[in-house]
């Protein structure tokens, strides 16, 4: 397995946010995690990113102990992550931001022509090509997005976490980014999204991993999953996607 996680729970104050999660990630797999808002989803990733430690339980990649490891060690071990609410250095531009996951990740590039060179074959890849000057801040959404997901793959990981890539664009816009993680699974990347558009959920995941308030509640297929009862009953409402 490259990715396991075994009985991780994290509370903040009464609140227990992750309940001894336990889940296993194959690699070259794409592996969907969902759940209603709040259920603890994003706090995984937090947990898997180091962010965040636990309060119990532990987490392995490729058989080797991250737990307690911090958010830099994990990025160089081989683990990138993207962030629902996108997060480039905006006075910076598209190619600067992506420069800062090539020369600060896993493996990074021994001189900065060559981090040069990948990083402008990482934007044409996502879909910036020709956008490689302009300020982050002057990006549309959907481009800002496509930037944050420039910076994870530039770091060369082993793992990719993205976190609701998919939110707010339209159906045309969705398909392409549903094509690109694709594409990112193809290149040998493993990939867990954490996604509320099912299309994409059906239309993507190998996996699906639910949890609702912190626990997981179903794993399997995505179709699967979707007309888990439980599923229904916590998080879809009612099963239109049989």
């Amino acid at each position: 397995m490259l990715l396991t996680l075994d009985d991780v729970s994290k509370s903040f104050g009464g609140l227990m946010a992750v309940r001894q999660l336990s889940l296993a990630v194959e690699q070259g797999e794409i592996l969907g995690l969902i759940g209603p808002n709040g259920s603890g989803k994003t706090t995984a990733f937090n947990l898997i990113s180091g962010f965040l430690k636990p309060d119990s339980g532990g987490i392995k990649l490729q058989g080797k102990d991250i737990t307690r490891l911090s958010p830099p060690k994990i990025c160089a071990s081989g683990i990138a992550r993207t962030f629902q609410m996108v997060k480039p250095f905006s006075h910076l531009t598209a190619l600067q931001n992506v420069l800062v996951g090539r020369l600060y990740g896993c493996s990074p590039a021994k001189t900065q022509a060559e981090a040069r060179e990948e990083c402008y074959r990482i934007l044409d890849f996502v879909g910036l090509a020709g956008k490689h000057q302009i300020l982050a801040r002057n990006l549309t959404l959907v481009d800002r997005k496509r930037l944050e997901l420039a910076r994870a793959l530039a770091a060369k990981p082993k793992l990719l976490l993205l976190d609701e890539l998919m939110a707010g664009l339209n159906p045309t816009e969705t398909d392409a980014a549903m094509r690109l993680v694709r594409s990112i699974r193809d290149s040998g990347i493993t990939v867990i999204m954490v996604e509320h558009i099912i299309k994409a959920v059906l239309g993507m995941c190998d996996r699906v991993v639910v949890i609702s308030a912190g626990e997981k509640i179903a794993e399997g297929s995505a179709q699967e999953v979707v007309n888990n009862q439980k599923v229904i009953e916590a998080y879809l409402g009612k099963p239109r996607y049989a």
